[in-house]
């Protein structure tokens, strides 16, 4: 399984944020292979990666607690399962790729030595440890959410951009400026992709498990040529600036939903913040997007 950063297509959204506020051992990692073109409005109502590395050291430490009070006494703070999953990489651009070195050396993928996959520290759970583990890991997660309206408020920001995501692939300015993208990369001599997503999840470069790509010569070409064409015709910025108006829109429209959904995000962060106090991690600061 791949996880991509963007939410154009697709399946990410909720279903990516709320595997976050899951507590558990083992998650993807998250690897920046370019700058995004800058903010969006619906950052600052988002799950960020500093709340997710938070929530995990707060659930850990209250996992290791109901542990230790069903018996588990050196419960390990960041265990591996008894036997180990399938690892995924999270790909964070929204737009595809964007930097021309990356593009030249890894095409679609990554070097691997940079961001190797990350594993946890621990020993392995026994099977006695892991019988008695979801539990504690599902207490620790209705711990962390106390007070919030799951259903109604929580991430209502990244359920609402699967709907805000529909209207930019449906605005002809996206449209037009992928098709120029398009034709820019055909004439290059490579496939004629509807899009961007669409060069970056080719079946052709053959992702492994963790996400990374062959980096054969032809999807380097392809990546080159590929960032080459969105730098020549504005592509990402033009994209960037089509979600940003929908977001602000979407935003205006929806002004009371937002806030609530601010509201739930702000008590999921003191409530990670009195469990880091409380079991000895103590306080850290929380900058919030604006």
């Amino acid at each position: 399984m791949v996880w991509r950063g963007w939410r154009l297509g697709a399946t990410a959204g909720v279903a990516m944020l709320a595997a976050f506020c899951a507590s558990g051992p083992e998650r993807p990692e998250v690897i920046r292979t370019a700058s995004d073109p800058g903010p969006l409005p619906a950052d600052r109502y988002d799950y960020t990666p500093q709340d997710y590395q938070r929530s995990r050291q707060a659930s850990a430490l209250l996992i290791r607690q109901c542990m230790a009070n069903r018996g588990h006494r050196d419960f390990p703070l960041d265990p591996r399962y008894p036997s180990d999953p399938l690892v995924a990489t999270a790909v964070s651009t929204d737009y595809g790729a964007l930097d021309l070195d990356t593009a030249r050396r890894w095409g679609y993928g990554w070097d691997p030595a940079k961001h190797p996959a990350v594993r946890p520290k621990g020993r392995r759970m026994t099977n006695a440890e892991y019988a008695d583990w979801p539990a504690c890991n599902a207490d620790a997660s209705r711990h962390l959410m106390q007070g919030i309206d799951l259903k109604r408020d929580w991430l209502y920001a990244s359920r609402r951009a699967i709907e805000v995501d529909k209207a930019v692939k449906r605005d002809p300015r996206l449209h037009a400026a992928w098709g120029v993208w398009s034709r820019c990369v055909a004439e290059q001599g490579f496939t004629r992709y509807p899009d961007p997503v669409a060069a970056y999840t080719d079946d052709a470069w053959q992702r492994e498990s963790d996400g990374n790509t062959r980096h054969t010569q032809r999807e380097r070409a392809t990546a080159v040529a590929d960032v080459t064409c969105k730098r020549r015709h504005h592509t990402a910025e033009l994209w960037h600036a089509v979600r940003a108006q929908k977001q602000a829109a979407d935003i205006t429209r929806h002004r009371d939903r937002y806030t609530a959904g601010l509201q739930a995000l702000r008590t999921y962060r003191a409530n990670i913040a009195e469990v880091l106090r409380k079991l000895g991690q103590g306080p850290a600061p929380v900058v919030e997007r604006q």
